[in-house]
């Protein structure tokens, strides 16, 4: 599934916009960066807690699809120009995150 796609159909709210055309092929749950920079897979739903401009530096790093920031957890300001300069795709919900993934991974497995 396209990332626009994703975007239209989720109903998280969307923070910051990144590159449309990306193909999301997996949902990835973890909010230990060190862990998740050698373990998110490329064109993944990354959801987590962190909000925060290591977590949109590593999104960058790891190729990720977008950001979904967990458990109505606060996004700083800095992580959200960060994402804007580096195109990363930061979503929003208050849903918890197993939820979260599992709704995420329901749309892109279809």
């Amino acid at each position: 599934m396209k990332l626009s796609e994703f975007i239209e159909k989720c109903g998280f709210e969307l923070i910051t916009e990144g590159k449309e055309d990306v193909e999301l092929t997996s949902v990835y749950c973890c909010d230990l960066l060190s862990f998740a920079m050698s373990r998110n897979p490329r064109g993944s739903v990354w959801v987590t807690v962190m909000g925060n401009v290591n977590t949109i530096a590593v999104a960058v790093l790891t190729e990720g699809g977008c950001i979904v920031v967990a458990e109505g957890t606060a996004i700083d300001e800095n992580a959200i120009e960060k994402a804007k300069q580096q195109g990363v795709a930061v979503l929003k919900t208050s849903k918890p995150i197993f939820e979260a993934a599992l709704e995420a991974h329901n749309l892109i497995s279809v």
